[in-house]
């Protein structure tokens, strides 16, 4: 359990109060960050908090969306990358998750959109390293690829990392987005110390009208979360394991009865 940590957008509506007074209360070691309601407490008022809960910052979500044919627009992003760095650099986290940013507007060319998070990647690397932070690349689910993430698969992701140093980029094991994968498990041994963070919810059906909200919880659909967590164990893997869902039904049930049932299932399915 001293790999645990619950990234609070798994219980949306708690305060970053209480979501850090209850990992504290648990005795946990871990909690992760989103980034707007970090802006919104204070991103130092936020860092303090945490620390003197005891805890460390796993990861801060999110930032990247590379992909834009507009100057001015991809201009801006890579501004904002910028601060999204300073901003893990001051919650004291060496891992800030990029999420790549799906096709442009009216554009069906992958590979160009590809190109941008290279691109994007190569702009920000060693200013991220500069401040102890690796950008950590994370792959999602093909259906999120013309909105969303045009990063569709660990390989996939690999091939963009592996365009730099491992102390720059690395990739994020999302069980969620990659569990349907048959190379999967190649994909994380090839991955080995590139591994940033692994993920953990589970894959339920059906899956609601906003697919974004599909996550289910751990041992609720077909996932084999444990099998890889071994996986990326062995690979030499041996950092925070977060539970990330974004599911509305949790959202709105109680935090406290969300937070006590993901340590529950936690135990059950992935430890």
């Amino acid at each position: 359990m001293n790999r645990y940590s619950l990234n609070q957008a798994t219980t949306k509506y708690w305060s970053l109060e209480e979501v850090v007074a209850a990992s504290a209360e648990a005795g946990l070691s871990w909690i992760g960050l989103w980034r707007e309601p970090i802006q919104e407490y204070g991103v130092e008022r936020s860092a303090k908090l945490v620390a003197d809960a005891g805890l460390r910052v796993s990861s801060l979500c999110r930032s990247g969306f590379f992909t834009s044919t507009d100057a001015a627009e991809r201009q801006a992003k890579i501004e904002d990358n910028h601060r999204a760095i300073d901003e893990a650099a001051t919650l004291g986290t060496d891992v800030l998750v990029l999420v790549s940013g799906g096709l442009p507007a009216g554009s069906r060319d992958l590979d160009g959109a590809r190109g941008m998070v290279r691109d994007g990647l190569a702009e920000l690397a060693p200013y991220a390293e500069e401040r102890g932070v690796r950008l950590a690349v994370e792959a999602l689910h093909p259906m999120f690829c013309s909105d969303r993430c045009v990063v569709s698969s660990l390989g996939g992701a690999l091939d963009l990392a592996e365009q730099f140093p491992s102390s720059q980029v690395g990739v994020i094991v999302d069980a969620y987005h990659l569990w349907w994968d048959a190379d999967v498990y190649r994909q994380i041994e090839r991955a080995g110390d590139r591994i940033c963070s692994y993920q953990v919810s589970d894959w339920v059906v059906p899956l609601p009208a906003d697919t974004l909200l599909g996550r289910g919880m751990m041992g609720d659909g077909a996932i084999e979360l444990r099998r890889l967590r071994e996986a990326c164990d062995a690979a030499g893997y041996d950092g925070p394991v977060e539970v990330e869902i974004f599911n509305q039904d949790l959202w709105d049930a109680p935090g406290q009865e969300v937070f006590d049932l993901a340590l529950a299932r936690y135990r059950e399915h992935v430890a």
